[in-house]
C-alpha cells in the first residue's frame, strides 16, 4: 500500500504542477517521488499485483526502476500515456465514421480512375506519377544532352513508329452530304470528328489551291473557303464563286457537302469535269513556263484526278459497277504516279463486287509488293481469294484428324498475315462488333482503318461459302505466333503503341474503339478497388459489431505501436539523459 501510496502522490504532484505551467519544476518533482517510491518496502505478491492493476497508466508512463528518472524520460513517458488515453476513449462511433469515410473516398477515386482508364487507356495516378514524380525523385530527363547517344541510337525505330502512325486519306470515304449529313439527320449523332475533319481541310487546301489563286477571284474566294470552319459558310462561298465563273473546286465542294443524293452530287462532279479538263488542258500548254505555272499545273492535275476518281465512286454507289471499273482503269493508265489517292483499293473493291477473282488477283500481283505499303485491303483481299480456294470443304473437325492440305495451309497463313498486320478486323467481319460510318481518315493497322475495311468487304466475305468459317476457326492462332507484338513482329514491324491515341481523335466518341493487345487494368485501379472493397467490409462489421471491432481495432493498434515503443524504449536506455532531453525539447 505504500507503494499505491507513493506513486499516487507523485502522479497528483505531477498533474498539479503541469496545472501551473511550471513544467521543468513538475519534471523535478516528479523525478524526486518517483525516486522515494522506489526506495519504499517490497510489498507481498497480491498487493503488488492489485497494484499494478489499479495503476496501470501511470505504470506505462514511468520508467522501470533505474533510480531518479530524467526530465526526458519522464516527457517519453508522458507521450506515450498520452497516446495510450486517446485510444481509450475513442467509441466504436469513430471507427464506424472512420470505415466508412474511407470506404466512399477510395471509392469516389476507383470510379474516377476506371472513367480514366476507359477514356484514354491509361491510370491517372500513373501518369501524374511518372510525370510529375518521377522528375522531383531524381528520374532522368529524355531531353537532357547525357541522352543524346542513346536517342541518336533509337532513331530507325523512331522513324518506323512515325511511318505506322501515319494517318492516311481512306480511299473509299463517302460523302458528307449524301451519307454523313443523312446519317446525322436520322441518328442525330455525329460520325465524324473535328480532328477527321480538319485533316480533310488541310487536304483540300493541299490539293486544290495553289500560290497563284489570288490573281482568279473565283479561286481566291474558294481558297477561303476551304479553311472556313462553317459548313454553311463553305457553300455561301462555293455558290459565290460560280457567280463568278465555272469554278472546278465550287464544284467539288457543292457535291461534296451540299448535294443530299449520289444522283445530285453525280451531276455536279459532271460540271466540274467539264470546268476542270479546260483547266488542266490550259495549265498543261503553260507548265513550263516558270514555277509558278508548274504549281497551277499540278493543282489542276489534283483536281482532275479527284473529279474522275469520285465520278467512278458515284456509278459503284448506283450500282453500274462496270463502268466505274472501267473509269478507274483508265485513270490509273493515264496518272500512273499519283498513288496517293490509291485508286487500287476503289478497283479492288468494284472488281470484288463483279466477283472477277482473276482481275482480283492480277491488281494485287501488282501492289502487293514488298516494297509497297500494306494495306488492310491488300491483305485481307489475299487472305479472301485463298481461302475461297478451300473454305467451300473445309471442317475443323476433318482437318484436326488428318491435317491440314497444302491448299489449306496457304489459306491459314494468309489469314495470319492478315491479322498480323491488323488484327481488330476479325471481330468486325465476324460482327462480334458493331460497325459505324467509317471516317475520312485511317491509321493504318489500327481499328479506323479496320472499321473502313469492313464497311465495304464484308459482303464479299459473306458471298464467298466458309470463309468467315475459315476465319472464325484460324483468326486467333495469330496471337500465339506473336506473344509480344509491341516488341517484335512475324512478318511485319512490331504493333505501333499509337495507334489507340490516334483512334481516338479519329472515330466518334460514341464508338469504343478496339485496342490490340488488350490492356490490363493498371496496378492502380486494382488497388483502389481492393481498398475500397477492404474498407466497405470493415465499415459494415463495425456498424454491425461495434463494441467487437472497437477491440480489435485496439488490439491491431497497440500491436501496431508495440515495436515503436520497444524502439523508443532501447533508444531511452543507450543515449544519455542530457541528449535525450535535449532532442525531447526539441
Amino acid at each position: 500500500m505504500v507503494y499505491i501510496s507513493s506513486c499516487h502522490s507523485a502522479r497528483i504532484e505531477y498533474e498539479r504542477c503541469c496545472e501551473t505551467r511550471h513544467r521543468e519544476r513538475a519534471r523535478f518533482q516528479c523525478a524526486v517521488t518517483w525516486a522515494a517510491a522506489t526506495s519504499a518496502p517490497t510489498v507481498s505478491s497480491a498487493q503488488f499485483v492489485s497494484a499494478r492493476l489499479g495503476s496501470a497508466r501511470l505504470r506505462s508512463a514511468l520508467p522501470s526502476r533505474r533510480g531518479p528518472a530524467a526530465p526526458g524520460y519522464v516527457s517519453s513517458a508522458t507521450g506515450r500515456l498520452a497516446v495510450s488515453m486517446f485510444l481509450n476513449t475513442l467509441t466504436p462511433k469513430f471507427y464506424v465514421a472512420l470505415t466508412g469515410t474511407s470506404s466512399l473516398i477510395s471509392g469516389l477515386i476507383l470510379i474516377f480512375e476506371w472513367w480514366y482508364f476507359r477514356k484514354y487507356g491509361t491510370s491517372f495516378i500513373e501518369q501524374v506519377s511518372v510525370s510529375h514524380l518521377r522528375p522531383l525523385l531524381g528520374g532522368v530527363d529524355s531531353s537532357s544532352p547525357s541522352n543524346s547517344n542513346t536517342s541518336s541510337g533509337d532513331t530507325e525505330s523512331s522513324r518506323q513508329s512515325v511511318s505506322e502512325c501515319k494517318v492516311w486519306r481512306n480511299p473509299l470515304n463517302l460523302f458528307r452530304g449524301a451519307e454523313y449529313n443523312r446519317y446525322t439527320w436520322v441518328t442525330g449523332r455525329e460520325p465524324l470528328t473535328y480532328y477527321d475533319m480538319n485533316l480533310s481541310a488541310q487536304d483540300h487546301q493541299t490539293f486544290f489551291t495553289c500560290d497563284t489563286d489570288h490573281l482568279r477571284p473565283a479561286d481566291a474566294i474558294m481558297q477561303k473557303a476551304w479553311r472556313e470552319r462553317n459548313p454553311q459558310a463553305r457553300i455561301s462561298a462555293a455558290h459565290e464563286a460560280l457567280e463568278l465563273e465555272d469554278c472546278a473546286t465550287a464544284y467539288i465542294l457543292l457535291a461534296e457537302e451540299e448535294a443530299t443524293t449520289i444522283v445530285e452530287a453525280e451531276k455536279l462532279f459532271k460540271q466540274a469535269l467539264k470546268a476542270g479538263e479546260s483547266c488542266y488542258r490550259r495549265s498543261q500548254q503553260l507548265q513550263h513556263h516558270g514555277s509558278q505555272y508548274e504549281a497551277q499545273h499540278r493543282r489542276d492535275t489534283n483536281v482532275l484526278v479527284y473529279i474522275k476518281r469520285r465520278l467512278a465512286m458515284c456509278s459503284r454507289k448506283l450500282g453500274r459497277t462496270r463502268e466505274a471499273v472501267k473509269m478507274m482503269r483508265d485513270l490509273m493508265k493515264e496518272f500512273p504516279l499519283l498513288s496517293m489517292f490509291n485508286i487500287h483499293e476503289n478497283l479492288l473493291e468494284s472488281l470484288l463486287e463483279l466477283q472477277n477473282y482473276a482481275d482480283v488477283q492480277a491488281v494485287l500481283a501488282k501492289y502487293d509488293d514488298i516494297s509497297l505499303p500494306k494495306s488492310a485491303t491488300i491483305c485481307y483481299t489475299a487472305a479472301l481469294l485463298k481461302a475461297r480456294a478451300v473454305s467451300d470443304k473445309f471442317s475443323p473437325e476433318a482437318a484436326s484428324r488428318r491435317g491440314l492440305s497444302t491448299a489449306e495451309m496457304n489459306a491459314v497463313e494468309a489469314i495470319h498475315r492478315a491479322v498480323e498486320f491488323n488484327p481488330h478486323v476479325p471481330k468486325y467481319l465476324l460482327e462480334m462488333k458493331s460497325l459505324i460510318l467509317p471516317p475520312e481518315h485511317i491509321l493504318k493497322r489500327g481499328d479506323s482503318e479496320a472499321i473502313a475495311y469492313a464497311f465495304f468487304h464484308l459482303q464479299h466475305w459473306k458471298r464467298v461459302e466458309g470463309a468467315l468459317n475459315l476465319l472464325h476457326c484460324t483468326w486467333e492462332g495469330t496471337f500465339r505466333m506473336i506473344p509480344y507484338p509491341l516488341e517484335k513482329g512475324h512478318l511485319f514491324y512490331p504493333y505501333p503503341i499509337c495507334t489507340e491515341t490516334a483512334d481516338r481523335e479519329l472515330l466518334p466518341m460514341f464508338h469504343e474503339v478496339s485496342v490490340y493487345p488488350k490492356k490490363e487494368l493498371p496496378f492502380f485501379i486494382l488497388f483502389t478497388a481492393g481498398l475500397c472493397s477492404f474498407t466497405a467490409m470493415l465499415a459494415l462489421l463495425t456498424h454491425q459489431f461495434p463494441e467487437l471491432m472497437g477491440v480489435f481495432a485496439k488490439a491491431f493498434l497497440s500491436t501496431l505501436f508495440a515495436p515503436l515503443n520497444f524502439i523508443m524504449e532501447k533508444v531511452e536506455s543507450i543515449l544519455p539523459s542530457s541528449l535525450w532531453h535535449q532532442l525531447t525539447r526539441i
